[in-house]
């Protein structure tokens, strides 16, 4: 059954393609690295579709879709790579953007969108197109009028965690050039790879696919904020700011430090007010929780991948008792650092 929503316009040169210079400085790039290391993703290539023009289809991927491959995630990055030909992509009222063969096209936020040959064509759903497989294969749709042909392989990147500043500061699509990056051949045989393994019936390395989900991720994130112009706002935005980009390099380099809104303000020549305000309006949350999320979010990955205990993880962290650690912890996560451990082992 065909949607009453039509395609968006399309556009030429949508804002977030605008070509920017990347981040200045040796130390913020450092940092980009780091906290891209800590985006902990995992990756799927589960669907197969070639279209022929006209065509029209809107798309989304649930984390019910992940379950084949892994746990139910708490966020979902769905992505397609246009294999050959094109399409065009939109998400919502936005414009309309051209994704051409070689590129990869993300959903940070993994919200609905609408793929196809031209604008204002009627849409119908993809999960209607999908074509019944044996148990374990790849997922498959053939659709459209019979014109010009274009082939995606669509999968999707997960991850555990629910909120990452990170990821909630890209916008809701990014489109990543592969074609002319150093990492192109690897990227591209690796989802070609999984493609065919799936279609045999067999899953492909989850190794290799979470090593593809990080490389994908990490283009898309180094591409975008390289693009970024001086308005906005988001973490990305907040490491190009001379005095917020100053804060979260030293909150980085020290989580276990004592930081206060006041050391952090004198260390970056604010006064306090003035440095909670920029901080928050930029970064989209205060200092201090922004602070205690990173300190959480650190120690829940050393829980799961170092044997330290609860109480050396605490104190790496900037905790002066493993009591306070464990209330913050469970305030933020549900469970105490013990309980999510035997979780994670299990």
């Amino acid at each position: 059954m065909y949607s009453s929503a039509r395609f968006g316009r399309m556009t030429a040169r949508p804002d977030w393609l605008t070509v920017r210079p990347i981040l200045g400085g040796e130390p913020r790039m450092d940092l980009l690295s780091d906290v891209l290391r800590s985006v902990r993703v995992t990756g799927a290539v589960f669907l197969a579709a070639e279209f022929t023009a006209p065509w029209c289809v809107r798309a989304s991927v649930t984390s019910e879709d992940c379950l084949q491959f892994m746990g139910k995630p708490a966020h979902v990055i769905a992505y397609h790579f246009v294999a050959e030909g094109s399409m065009l992509v939109s998400v919502g009222d936005g414009p309309a953007s051209e994704v051409q063969a070689g590129e990869i096209v993300l959903f940070p936020q993994n919200d609905v969108h609408l793929m196809a040959s031209e604008p204002n064509l009627e849409a119908v759903t993809a999960s209607g197109l999908m074509q019944p497989q044996a148990e374990g294969k790849l997922m498959r749709i053939d659709h459209g009028g019979g014109g010009e042909r274009a082939r995606l392989i669509c999968g999707f990147l997960a991850s555990e965690q629910p909120y990452h500043p990170l990821l909630a500061t890209l916008p809701k699509v990014v489109k990543v050039d592969v074609s002319r990056r150093s990492s192109r051949d690897w990227i591209e045989s690796s989802l070609r790879f999984a493609a065919s393994e799936l279609a045999e019936g067999r899953l492909a390395s989850s190794g290799t696919m979470s090593r593809v989900a990080e490389a994908v991720l990490t283009e898309a994130i180094q591409q975008y904020s390289s693009s970024l112009d001086d308005d906005g706002s988001g973490w990305l935005r907040g490491l190009q700011d001379p005095y917020i980009g100053r804060a979260l390099t030293l909150i980085h380099q020290n989580l276990a430090a004592p930081w206060s809104n006041e050391t952090l303000a004198s260390e970056v020549a604010l006064s306090r007010s003035a440095f909670v305000d920029r901080f928050t309006s930029i970064v989209g949350l205060p200092p201090i929780r922004y602070l205690t999320l990173w300190r959480l979010q650190t120690a829940k990955l050393n829980l799961r991948e170092t044997r330290r205990t609860v109480a050396q993880l605490a104190n790496s962290v900037g905790y002066e008792s493993e009591e306070a650690f464990s209330r913050a912890f469970k305030r933020e996560f549900g469970v105490s650092p013990s309980q999510w451990r035997t979780q994670q082992a299990s």
